[in-house]
Formats: C-alpha cells, structure tokens, sequence
C-alpha cells in the first residue's frame, strides 16, 4: 500500500472519532479566522470592523431563535446548529456597518433558524436553513434595498484554497467527495457554456482559459458545494439520488435563471435540490412505536419497534431515530441506527445498540416506555449487497457493526436467494457475539475474531486462533478475497487497518455514518 493510501486511511480513522456537527464548525471557524486576517490586507470585501459587527449580530439573531423556539417546544438547545447557520450566512451575506445592513442581517439570520422548525418535516428541516435566511433577505431586498442581500463575497481566490482544504476534511468525514465533485464539474461546465453564449452575444473575445480559471476559483460553487450542499440532513437516502440533486443544483447554479427582478442564484438553486431531495425521502419518514428490549450480550440490547405508516428501506440502511429529551448533549437528539430486521419483517422494525455510553441520547432511549412513540426522520445508505446475486461477497463486521449484515442475510433467508458469502465477525470476546443465531441459520461460513475461543461452534464456523486482524491475517483467512465483493461495518481505524488486504477485493463498500 502506498504511503498516500496509508495516510488517507489513518485521517479517515481521526475523523471518524469527530462528530459532524463539531468538524462543521471547527471548519467554517477556522475558514472564518482566515477571512478576518485576510481582511486587514483589504484583499477581501468585508472590512475587519465589518465582519465583526455582522458576526455579533447574526450570532445575536440566530441564538435568540433558537433559545425562544427551543423553550416553546421543550427541546434542550443545540449550540452547533446555530454557531454553523451564523458562519455559513457570515459568508453568504454582505457584512456591513450600516444600520440598517445590519437590520437585514437579523432577519435573515431569524428567518434561517426559524426555518429549521417551520420548515420541517418528521424532525428533519427540508431545507437548508442558512439558503433560506439568504433568499428571504435577497427577496425582501427588492423592496427595501437598504437592508442588503446575499453576496457570496466568500467566492474570492484568496479563500479557495482555505474553503478547499477545510471543505475537503468535511467531505471525507461525510464520504461526499464523488457527489461534491459531481456539483462542481456540472457547475463550473454550466457556468462555462453560460459565459460563452454570453461572450459571443457581446461580440468580445472569449479566453476560454482565463475564464474557466475565473469560474472555478472566482464563484462560490467551492463554498456552496462543501459547506451547504453536502449537509447530510437535505440529501436524500441514495447515492443515485444523491448524484440527481446534485447534478440539478450545479445546473441551476451555473446558469442562473432570471425570476424577474431575482435571479436562480446559488441558494435558491440549493433550495431547488432540497426540494428534490425531500422528494426522495419524504418516503421514509415514519413513526416507530416501541415495543420491547431484548438483552443479546452483555452489552447489546435489541430494541423492536412497530411502524405506524407506511415504511420502505432497503436490507442494510440505516435509520436516523429522534428522541427528544432535556439537556441534550453536544451530539444532539437524533441517533442513526443499521436496520436489523429484513424488509419483509414490517411493519417490525428492529435495531440494536452497545450499552455503555453515558450520552444523554442513550439515556433518553433506555427510559423509553413500550407504547411510546419516536420519529424516524429519514433511512439512508446504500450498504446494500451487490445486484447480481451469483457474485461472491465478503462481509467483514466489528462488534455492533454486525445489524446491517443481519438484515441483509434475513432477506436472503426469506427470499430463497443463495449467495456466495464468507463472514469474518470481530467482537472483544465470545460473549459478545450478538445474532449468532441469525448467522448460524444463514448457513455460510463463518471465521470468528475473539480473545477467548467460542464455546460450540457450529460446523462451518471456525475461530481465528489468534490471527491477528490486519490486512495479512485477513487474506490469511480469506485466501480468495481477490474474486469476492467486500463490505465492512466497522469502526474507522479497522477500515484503516485492513485497507491493504480491502483493495485487492472486487469492490468496497464500507457502512459509515455521518455522525449528525
């Protein structure tokens, strides 16, 4: 494995250890940093004294809404979301010391948080608050000029390379890189032809050079792409779909269309895709009424659910389940959760969690009631096994990473589908091997990773005997993975380790969550 790859795995294994919300804001501050050194040079628009007044007052509008609507509805206040809305319309807006400039920037930055509870659907904003504070300003701006409006002064070369390099660490903790990149090339080719056909109507010299540089480097699509796009919370649940809205958002973006005295602009195109993407998703949003635990291991819980509605997923997904409560801590009142029950199990619907955490959320869920009921506020991901069912497959699973397997072999189970798989279950110790049953019904072999050896170990099950799990005790075990499809569910750092060996597969599809 080449150096490059080594050091791709390890940042990917650090990152995974951060919460998505915590690295938003740890980049768009850091970016915020930049643009206010920069400032001083009179290389950026804003001036300093500008950026500080319009941060103070977007800070001042956005945690006063948060705190009244938190209050009114009894939720606990979620300091990120509202740090993340401030710095995003920091960069979006026209910082300024004018009175009533700054009047402008208080009700957008109202109107933004205040979207995120009028504009929701099961839980779930519909669409990104920060372009909706935007477009409210801009549309109020055809009246009230003085008030300012969206100016996207972030879309500068000097802060391309911070919003690339900061934007690119986002991207990799959310695996949004490929949609991201999607955006840009539609975007910046939209924006391209766009400037052509404008050239040539103007009768100018067209330096198609000079201005493909201009576009990728001068216009905001980098910002827009990184920081608004790619927000887990206004993407629907597959990659496919995923690739649609951000294809119509880069179309949109590029070439913008005139509505009379606005035009389609960068965050009205946003508002457009979220709209597509609600479309895709409004499918998934349910509400789930809890029914029992059951114990599995001495530190797994099994928790059913029946869903009240209408509920589609496919075997491997996973669910993002809200549970409301007071004080909620930094990681917030929504949780995401691999589906362990098969598809055809509805209106069941089941999931599983490791005891242990202290986190308010974990808390909340062990003191919820049977007959109470949660909201599913969306299904995501495409871990889902391979279309064409004669190819082999490897499943390679850590701990709680074994759910979405289950519910992948439950549907093979009740579908008659024969596979070829091959199972490589990682768990601290043989206490810890949660479904085995699940597994031992499946019928496939099965190569246990544990300190301690396994008590009966059905017949086409076999313990590692202290191999070590890493890329060589991998292919040690698994001789073929060359000609099998592997998937692995798992923490980052044993993703890291077993990337060398991953590589030499078919293909790799890895089960990682955005951690919103």
């Amino acid at each position: 494995m080449s150096s490059l790859t080594a050091l791709w795995n390890r940042v990917f294994a650090v990152l995974g250890r951060v919460s998505m919300y915590r690295l938003v804001v740890l980049a768009l501050a850091a970016l915020a940093v930049i643009a206010f050194v920069l400032s001083f040079f009179g290389v950026l628009a804003p001036t300093p004294l500008e950026l500080v007044a319009a941060s103070a007052v977007l800070a001042a509008s956005c945690a006063a809404t948060d705190a009244i609507a938190h209050r009114l509805l009894a939720k606990g206040w979620r300091w990120e979301s509202s740090l993340i809305t401030v710095l995003i319309l920091l960069f979006v807006l026209r910082p300024t010391l004018e009175p009533l400039g700054l009047v402008g920037l208080f009700i957008a930055g109202v109107v933004a948080s205040a979207s995120k509870y009028l504009l929701a659907w099961q839980g779930r904003h519909v669409f990104n608050p920060a372009a909706v504070g935007a477009t409210f300003l801009t549309v109020l701006s055809i009246w009230l000029p003085d008030l300012g409006a969206s100016s996207w002064w972030v879309g500068t070369p000097y802060l391309a390379g911070p919003v690339i390099l900061l934007g690119l660490v986002v991207l990799l903790r959310t695996e949004k890189v490929r949609i991201i990149t999607l955006f840009l090339v539609v975007a910046v080719a939209v924006a391209f032809v766009r400037a052509s056909v404008q050239f040539a109507q103007a009768g100018l010299a067209f330096d198609a050079g000079t201005v493909f540089w201009q576009l990728l480097w001068s216009a905001p699509f980098l910002f827009l792409g990184a920081f608004m796009l790619s927000e887990p919370l206004t993407l629907p649940p597959r990659r496919w779909q995923q690739f649609a809205v951000a294809a119509l958002v880069g179309i949109l973006a590029g070439w913008p269309i005139d509505l009379g005295d606005i035009s389609l602009g960068q965050e009205r195109a946003l508002l457009v895709g979220n709209l597509l993407a609600f479309a895709f998703t409004v499918r998934t949003a349910v509400r789930l009424r809890f029914v029992r635990r059951d114990v599995l291991t001495p530190s797994v819980r099994e928790l059913v659910f029946r869903a009240e509605g209408r509920f589609r997923f496919a075997a491997g997904q996973y669910l993002e389940l809200e549970v409301p409560h007071a004080h909620p801590d930094a990681r917030g009142t929504r949780r995401e959760f691999s589906i362990v029950s098969a598809p055809g199990d509805l209106p069941e619907v089941r999931i599983a969690l490791r005891e242990g955490s202290q986190s308010t959320y974990k808390k909340a869920l062990a003191l919820v009631e049977p007959g109470q009921e949660l909201a599913v506020t969306g299904v995501w991901g495409d871990f889902v096994l391979p279309a064409r069912a004669s190819a082999p497959v490897l499943m390679v699973a850590a701990g709680i990473g074994v759910t979405p397997f289950v519910s992948q072999l439950r549907d093979l189970r009740r579908s008659g589908e024969d596979r070829d798989v091959v199972f490589v279950y990682v768990a601290s110790d043989a206490e810890e091997l949660a479904f085995r049953e699940d597994l031992e019904a499946a019928g496939i072999p099965v190569i246990v990773f544990t300190r301690n050896e396994p008590g009966r170990l059905p017949a086409h099950w076999r313990w590692a005997q202290g191999v070590r799990l890493d890329a060589d005790g991998l292919m040690q075990v698994v001789p073929d993975l060359g000609a099998r499809h592997a998937y692995i569910s798992g923490p980052p750092g044993l993703i890291a380790d077993l990337a060398p060996a991953l590589e030499k597969a078919r293909s790799i599809t890895t089960d990682a969550f955005s951690g919103y």
